[in-house]
């Protein structure tokens, strides 16, 4: 594995910087950091666990991998195995042979995959540990310490992109429930006035046809909308 050049590492930031502006979608931004950060570290394989804090536990998210084996989807407890102590003490590790580490708790895996060596980063945002990037060697490898700086660098900065992609998501589910009750309680006003029913009975009656038609209330609502406005 050749030495990671700056020029590799200006590129990736350049790449993970554009994704915290962008409108990807929470996968398309995991792939693209994995993708990024195992060419900048010219790596066997690149994986991204991101962690669930109601669970206490990461899960495998993304990876530039084909491997069948290394796409299956797996978690590990928080605290526990290299990835969950990375997460909990917040800072990088490297382990030169996985094969002869206890912590590693994926033995079988590393041998079907010929993988030897290892760095294992937190990504992190104000402190807050969001997940782990690791990156992966088929030989012996003793990475610099400029390489575990470029890393956790970049790794941080793929936090900050989730985390902006994340926050989206849920920005944009909030609005679209907020226009969805908008437009039920247009409809209702409209259901009351044409049908001189009370607020109850036009709720009851949207979301009956709701249900007979098996569409969502905001369409049923956009219908009565609709017609009252022919």
């Amino acid at each position: 594995m050749a030495k990671t050049s700056y020029k590799y590492y200006i590129e990736a930031l350049n790449k993970i910087s554009k994704a915290i502006t962008s409108d990807l979608y929470l996968e398309d931004v995991l792939k693209l950091i994995v993708t990024v950060t195992a060419s900048m570290m010219k790596a066997k394989i690149c994986a991204l666990w991101l962690l669930d804090t109601k669970k206490r536990e990461l899960k495998i998210r993304a990876t530039q991998a084909l491997s069948s084996a290394y796409l299956k989807e797996r978690s590990i407890k928080y605290g526990k195995g290299i990835v969950g102590l990375v997460a909990k003490e917040k800072k990088p590790l490297i382990i030169s042979r996985v094969l002869e580490d206890s912590r590693y708790q994926e033995k079988d895996l590393a041998k079907k995959e010929k993988l030897v060596s290892m760095i294992s980063v937190p990504m992190m945002v104000k402190k807050k540990v969001i997940g782990v990037i690791n990156c992966y060697t088929t030989s012996e490898y003793n990475f610099t310490q400029s390489e575990i700086d470029l890393l956790s660098t970049v790794a941080n900065q793929a936090a900050v992109a989730i985390e902006n992609t994340e926050l989206m998501v849920k920005t944009k589910v909030i609005e679209e429930e907020l226009e969805a009750r908008k437009k039920i309680e247009k409809a209702k006003g409209i259901l009351m006035r044409q049908k001189n029913l009370d607020e109850e009975q036009a709720y009851k009656i949207i979301r009956s046809s709701s249900m007979d038609k098996r569409v969502p209330m905001k369409n049923i609502a956009e219908a009565i909308i609709l017609a009252a406005e022919i």
